[in-house]
């Protein structure tokens, strides 16, 4: 432990504290991936993962209807690109930007081709329907009731 005999000392000790933090963030940059999180919005990182994957579900780890929707690929052997938003830092803001995106704030939020297919009930639905196998261009399933 560090101590200081006056206000002196303890002035000199945080300046060159801070000298030292911002010296290191200056020669330490982000890495891209922290570059690019930290630039882009919320609302463009869900864009950006909608249009980069097939099937997308934000989803929470936790909820047993987020469960039950990706339940629903594994059936049809599918591997959805999954974004559980309780293991992130910026979940809160992504579920807000989904918000304001598809007019749901509740999870499973799901995502087929660049569009948005709806929460737990509606992937359920379409897959009963036979709807999400077209959809996917997959062959439907007999399946066991989710």
């Amino acid at each position: 432990m560090v101590t200081f005999s006056s206000s002196s000392s303890w002035s000199k000790f945080i300046i060159v504290y801070i000298t030292l933090i911002l010296t290191v963030s200056y020669l330490c940059p982000p890495t891209p991936a922290e570059a690019a999180a930290s630039s882009s919005s919320p609302a463009a990182f869900v864009k950006k993962t909608i249009s980069s994957h097939s099937i997308v579900i934000f989803s929470k780890s936790y909820c047993p209807y987020c469960r039950r929707a990706k339940a629903v690929f594994k059936e049809l052997n599918q591997a959805p690109h999954v974004v559980e938003l309780d293991e992130r830092d910026d979940g809160w803001n992504i579920q807000d930007a989904l918000s304001e995106i598809v007019g749901r704030r509740t999870v499973p939020q799901v995502f087929i081709n660049g569009k948005h297919l709806g929460g737990s009930d509606d992937t359920v639905e379409a897959f009963e329907s036979g709807q999400l196998a077209k959809l996917l261009g997959v062959a439907a399933k007999d399946h066991d009731d989710l």
